[in-house]
C-alpha cells in the first residue's frame, strides 16, 4: 500500500503508536499515515479495509473493531467520516479530550450523524484574482452562488467597478489592494473583507464543485462543536488536464474569519494552540487547474520570493502523473 486508503496521501511510515479498546486490548501498530492519522498493520488490504470502514461509518454509532488491520483514534476518525459525508460527536468527555489532543491512545469510539446540507454555519467565499483571470472568474461565480450568499473577489489591482450577472443581487462584491509579493498578507485582507465567521479561500485557478460547496456549512458546524479554526480540503491539481501525483495537497483555506495567514510564499494559517485546531475534510477537493509552463515557473518565482522556500523538488512530482 503506497497511499493511505483514509485520506491518499503518500504518507505512510513506520510508526510506535498504540491503540486501548473497550475490550482492554492495548495494540501495537507498526504503519501510520503521516497526514490523517490512520494505524495500519503490515499486510492491511486497501480494498477490504476501505469496505470494512465504510461499514462501520454507516449505523448510528462507530464502535472499533480490536481484530481489523488498521485503527483510528478519533481525530482520525472525524476526518475519515467526513469522507462519507458523515460528522462524529464524541460519546463522553473523554472523546472531547481526545479531539483537543491528538492523537490520542483510544481506539475511536463516536456517535455518527450525516452532514446535512441544509444544517450549519453560513459561508463566504474569497477569490484572490489578477485582473487578467477576472472575466475568467466572473464567469464562474454562478456555481459558487448555489452555495453562498457572500462572496468577495479581491484583485492585484487599483480599485475598479466590476459589474458582476448571475448572481443576486449584493451577493458578490469585488475589491482590490497589490499583492506586494506577500501571499500571507492577500489572504489576511480577504479574511477580513468575509460577511460571516467562516471562509473558503480560492485562487482564479481553482474550482469547487457545488456539491462540495453545499457541505461546508456542516463542516464549519463540526469544526466550531470541536473548536476547530482551519479546515483542510484535498486539492487536485491538473497540469494539462492530467492529474499530478502531488495529492491529496491539503490546503487549509475554510477558517475562522479571525484566522491570520503567514509565509510570503506557501502560506499556511497560523493556529492558537497549534494543529489540534485544525480538521482535514475529505468531502470533496478543490480542484486545481495548471499548465506546464506555469508549473515551471512557479518553484523559481517563489524562490525568488522568499529564499529557501520555493520547494523547487515540488516540480517533478507536480508533471508526473498520479499513480496509487
Amino acid at each position: 500500500m503506497r497511499r493511505c486508503f483514509v485520506c491518499a496521501a503518500d504518507m505512510l511510515g513506520p510508526s510506535a503508536r498504540r491503540l486501548l479498546y473497550p475490550n482492554g486490548r492495548d495494540r501495537a501498530f507498526p504503519i501510520a499515515c503521516g497526514s490523517c492519522g490512520l494505524l495500519l498493520e503490515v499486510e492491511a488490504d486497501p480494498t477490504r479495509c476501505r469496505a470494512h470502514l465504510a461499514e462501520r461509518l454507516a449505523g448510528p454509532v462507530f464502535n472499533p473493531d480490536p481484530e481489523a488491520p488498521y485503527g483510528l483514534d478519533l481525530y482520525t476518525l472525524r476526518s475519515a467520516a467526513t469522507g462519507h459525508a458523515r460528522g462524529v460527536r464524541p460519546v463522553d468527555e473523554a472523546g472531547r479530550r481526545a479531539l483537543r489532543q491528538p492523537h490520542d491512545r483510544c481506539a475511536a469510539r463516536g456517535n455518527l450523524y450525516a452532514l446535512d446540507p441544509a444544517v450549519g454555519l453560513p459561508i463566504s467565499l474569497g477569490l484572490l484574482c489578477r485582473p487578467e483571470a477576472l472575466t475568467a472568474v466572473l464567469a464562474a461565480l454562478p456555481i459558487h452562488a448555489a452555495w453562498t450568499d457572500d462572496i468577495v473577489v479581491l484583485l492585484d489591482a487599483p480599485a475598479r467597478p466590476v459589474q458582476a450577472t448571475g448572481c443576486p443581487r449584493g451577493s458578490v462584491r469585488v475589491g482590490a489592494r497589490p499583492l506586494g509579493q506577500d501571499f500571507a498578507a492577500q489572504r489576511n485582507a480577504l479574511q477580513d473583507l468575509a460577511r460571516h465567521p467562516w471562509m473558503l479561500q480560492l485562487d482564479a485557478d481553482e474550482t469547487l464543485a457545488a456539491e462540495a460547496g453545499r457541505r461546508l456549512p456542516a463542516l464549519a458546524a463540526l469544526a466550531e462543536a470541536g473548536d476547530v479554526l482551519s479546515i483542510g480540503l484535498a486539492r487536485r491539481n491538473r497540469v494539462d488536464g492530467i492529474l499530478s501525483d502531488v495529492y491529496p495537497d491539503v490546503q487549509y483555506r475554510l477558517n475562522r474569519r479571525s484566522v491570520r495567514y503567514a509565509g510570503r510564499v506557501h502560506e499556511r494559517p497560523v493556529l492558537d494552540g497549534g494543529w489540534p485546531r485544525s480538521l482535514i475534510a475529505l468531502h470533496g477537493a478543490i480542484e486545481h487547474h495548471l499548465d506546464r509552463a506555469h508549473v515551471l515557473a512557479r518553484s523559481r518565482r517563489y524562490e525568488r520570493l522568499a529564499p529557501g522556500h520555493g520547494r523547487p523538488e515540488e516540480e517533478a512530482a507536480l508533471l508526473r502523473p498520479y499513480q496509487d
